[in-house]
């Protein structure tokens, strides 16, 4: 599970850029972060891929009020609203971004290129029709607050009980590399949004984290099938509402805008 999604900071930024809180240079700066570029390719008037910035500028004249960000699953189209096209290419990426006022998605296509131990990571995000209506899914701030707070209570329950939570060296140490990046100051969203927001995000970062961390430290103490299966049972939900929270977050703003709050 993605902590920090490239659709994420896409929508995050952009709905900053959009509102003039940012500028378009810082705004394209903090989309790329530590990848080495990002390209927008499909865009309407465009004969080729153009640069985040110009990208940007064009989705406003085109009408984008605002962005959202989808964060669909295998049977979880969440954020999602069709065509079947898109949400298809939405699913392979596992992330999409879609513009609120303007009918276009933006799906990202990840390379990585240069040598060995010099690897860089280009982005080029496609640009495609989308359908205008409700995004599968998505529930307010609130709701996703109380969901993640609920399954997080209810997954740790049998997890503990199982022995399968991440644990030893390897957890402790991805957990303290988590720590830092937020001490460091990190911006978990952009100018603009609702402190709850924030708080929902980070909240749904850290059960990402976590959800990681059981998977990649193997079965723990669950060593017959049915405590495997109680194991992927007592995940799969949590994640599922992790990624529910996140879209929540990121969406917010957008959701606020329309309700007039601000």
């Amino acid at each position: 599970m993605l902590t920090e999604p490239r659709a994420g900071r896409l929508a995050a930024w952009g709905n900053a850029l959009i509102a003039g809180m940012v500028s378009p240079d810082d705004a394209a700066v903090a989309i790329v972060g530590d990848d080495a570029v990002h390209r927008v390719e499909g865009l309407p008037g465009e004969a080729g891929p153009v640069g985040l910035t110009l990208a940007l500028g064009r989705l406003r004249a085109l009408g984008a009020r605002g962005l959202r960000v989808a964060l669909p699953a295998p049977g979880h189209p969440l954020g999602l609203s069709g065509p079947p096209e898109f949400n298809a290419r939405a699913l392979e990426a596992e992330e999409a971004v879609i513009c609120h006022g303007a009918a276009l998605g933006l799906v990202p296509e990840v390379y990585e290129a240069g040598p060995e131990g010099d690897v860089h990571v280009e982005v080029v995000w496609h640009c495609l029709a989308v359908r205008e209506a409700p995004p599968a899914d998505v529930p307010s701030l609130g709701e996703a607050e109380r969901e993640l707070a609920e399954a997080l209570r209810d997954a740790t329950e049998v997890l503990t009980r199982l022995d399968v939570a991440g644990s030893g060296p390897v957890a402790e140490a991805a957990l303290a590399a988590y720590r830092a990046r937020a001490e460091r100051g990190r911006e978990v969203l952009a100018p603009g949004y609702p402190s709850r927001a924030v708080r929902v995000l980070e909240m749904a970062q850290r059960v990402g984290m976590l959800i990681s961390l059981a998977y990649e430290n193997g079965h723990g103490g669950a060593v017959s099938a049915a405590e495997m299966a109680a194991r992927g049972e007592a995940l799969r939900p949590v994640e599922r509402t992790a990624r529910r929270a996140q879209v929540a977050a990121y969406n917010s703003v957008v959701e606020e805008r329309e309700r007039g709050v601000r």
